[in-house]
């Protein structure tokens, strides 16, 4: 039995299509009565919010991917599940991170890097995916609306190896069928890095209209996100979080995809053709 948390996510519905393709036993958990008939099959409600919701969720040799998105109370809720699932028995766990995840470092990095450390130290069997930035992002952040796409950052001119989050799900899933390995912690990328200039060109050729990249400094990009409506001090910190990736340190790529699905993750290209009519 798999039993797959967030399971209406990017990642996560990505990997119950699998592991339904593949008739693998899974549970998804869900937040919503309404995702029950959705995803159909064996489908358990619970919130993160309230940790032994999970724990009935939880069956004793079960392996569990661990996903959620960080908030207020994210590092409490994981560490609690990641308890519950000792307790309960699981076989292994498997958790998404994010690149660059240490205690201290700014927002998800800094959480995530509090719970990987707690999972390590549990005594459970774990595998930490820590994904570079998702491709993904690209469907929110690129807007037309005034006949041009255009998207905003403080990255600078450093590259990043974007990862498309189907390629996570295919990963989770090549782990979580094939027998237990050893604890390690994996770093996830795309085939190539990008800067985000480059990011416009490969859109603007792919769907054939033009988009542009526009880097802001640090300052401005926080004030544009506070006016999109973000707390002030989350803007501030991911602001800097773009001009502390600008300089580099997600350049280079790994070959961690290729070698657990036996297959090269999928090019940006690609990406933004299957996602061709996202953007309107």
């Amino acid at each position: 039995m798999i039993i797959v948390t967030g399971a209406t996510g990017r990642i996560g519905r990505a990997l119950v299509d699998r592991l339904d393709r593949h008739a693998v036993a899974r549970r998804a958990v869900v937040r919503q009565p309404r995702h029950v008939a959705e995803l159909g099959g064996d489908v358990t409600l619970a919130d993160f919010a309230d940790p032994r919701s999970i724990r009935a969720a939880l069956v004793p040799g079960a392996r569990l991917l661990l996903n959620g998105v960080p908030g207020p109370d994210f590092v409490h809720q994981q560490r609690s599940i990641i308890d519950l699932a000792a307790e309960a028995g699981v076989a292994q766990l498997v958790k998404i991170s994010v690149r660059g995840a240490a205690p201290g470092a700014l927002l998800a990095q800094g959480q995530h890097g509090e719970i990987d450390d707690h999972l390590r130290a549990s005594g459970l069997p774990y595998l930490i995916l820590q994904p570079v930035g998702f491709m993904q992002n690209l469907l929110p952040e690129v807007s037309f609306t005034d006949g041009e796409g255009r998207f905003y950052g403080s990255y600078g001119s450093g590259p990043v190896g974007y990862l498309d989050a189907r390629d996570i799900a295919d990963v989770a899933a090549a782990l979580l069928t094939r027998p237990i390995e050893a604890n390690a912690t994996l770093t996830l990328t795309g085939p190539e890095a990008y800067t985000h200039q480059e990011v416009a060109e490969t859109m603007t050729a792919v769907l054939g209209r033009p988009v542009h990249y526009v880097d802001l400094p640090v300052a401005a990009m926080a004030q544009r996100l506070r006016a999109a409506g973000l707390p002030s001090a989350f803007a501030d910190d991911l602001a800097r979080l773009m001009r502390d990736v600008g300089d580099g340190r997600w350049a280079d790529t790994t070959d961690t995809v290729q070698a657990i699905t036996g297959r090269p993750p999928r090019t940006l290209a690609t990406f933004i053709a299957d996602h061709a009519t996202s953007w309107t």
